[in-house]
Formats: structure tokens, C-alpha cells, sequence
């Protein structure tokens, strides 16, 4: 009976200690992901992961997804363009963080910087000034600097949950020009 207790706690220490070298290498990866996680700042050669264009040759709030087995963020040249993604029912990557741009803070016609948690953002909805691909949602850090920029160019302010597919249609455009 002694001999079984014996294996037996060999076993379970054995057991316990593959299972706490476990748990430490996953938190040593969590780490490394979570430093991963942090936004990355656009250059003159960062491009749209829809079209290809040139984010820091337009005007308006930039967005970036930062995709689970994805070394590099996907980034969008425009906030509609990334709700459209992310309410698009085809959507099956798994996510780990998006970004977009404050521009309480940053400057509309070259933002660089002030990246935040778009879940946490504030947005403006039908305001009159444009981003890369014309009508574009406004994104915000602070309810206020929304609610003055809705004030000053219209539109409606809005949380993150409260943006539909229906808002964010990439449809329009060309698609529907009679004239060509």
C-alpha cells in the first residue's frame, strides 16, 4: 500500500508540474502578446487591408485590427471600412484588439497617433466631413469632443455597440452611379 501512495504522488506531482510549466509558458506568450497588442503607428507606406490605398494620403480617422496569429495589424484607411468588416457576418477571424484614431486629438487632414480601443471609442455617425472614402464616422476618446464635433459638421453620437451593418454599407459609390 505504501508503494501505490508513492507512485501515486509521483504521478500527481508530475502531473502538477506539467500543468503549472503549462500555465507558465502560456502566460510567457500572453505576455509577448499582449506587447504585440499594442497599436501601431502608420508610415507613408502603410496601405488599406480592403484596397490597397495609401492611409497617410488621406484625410480622416484611421483604424487596425490586430488578428489572433497575425504578426501585423490589418489597417483600414477608414472607419466605415472597418465596421463593415467587423459586423460582416462572413467574419470568422478571431480578434484580438482593434484600434482607431482620436481625432479630439489628432489632426483630420494627416492623423498620426492617438490610437484607442475602438470598443471603448465614441463615434460620430452622418457628420459632413469627409474621410478617405467620402462620409465617414468620426472617432473619439471623450463623449464631448463627439458631442462638439457633431455640433459643428451634424451627425449622431454614438457607442461602438450601437453601430449597425446597415450603417456601414460599402455598396454605395460607383456601384450605384447611373451616369457611368
Amino acid at each position: 500500500m505504501t508503494c501505490s501512495c508513492i507512485t501515486r504522488r509521483r504521478a500527481l506531482g508530475t502531473l502538477g508540474l506539467a500543468a503549472f510549466t503549462t500555465l507558465l509558458a502560456a502566460c510567457g506568450d500572453k505576455a509577448g502578446e499582449a506587447q504585440s497588442l499594442a497599436p501601431v503607428e502608420i508610415d507613408r507606406s502603410t496601405s488599406c487591408e480592403l484596397d490597397g490605398m495609401l492611409l497617410a494620403d488621406y484625410p480622416g480617422p484611421k483604424a487596425q485590427i490586430h488578428y489572433a496569429g497575425q504578426d501585423k495589424p490589418a489597417f483600414f484607411c477608414d472607419t466605415v471600412e472597418l465596421f463593415n468588416t467587423l459586423l460582416a457576418a462572413e467574419q470568422v477571424r478571431a480578434i484580438r484588439a482593434v484600434y482607431v484614431q482620436d481625432m479630439g486629438q489628432a489632426d483630420w487632414n494627416e492623423p498620426r497617433g492617438y490610437w484607442i480601443d475602438a470598443k471603448a471609442g465614441i463615434y460620430v455617425l452622418g457628420g459632413k466631413r469627409h474621410g478617405s472614402m467620402g462620409p465617414t464616422i468620426a472617432s473619439f476618446a471623450q463623449e464631448p469632443d463627439a458631442a462638439k464635433f457633431a455640433a459643428e459638421h451634424g451627425g449622431k453620437v454614438l457607442r461602438f455597440a450601437e453601430i449597425t451593418r446597415d450603417m456601414v454599407d460599402l455598396s454605395g459609390g460607383a456601384l450605384h452611379d447611373t451616369r457611368m
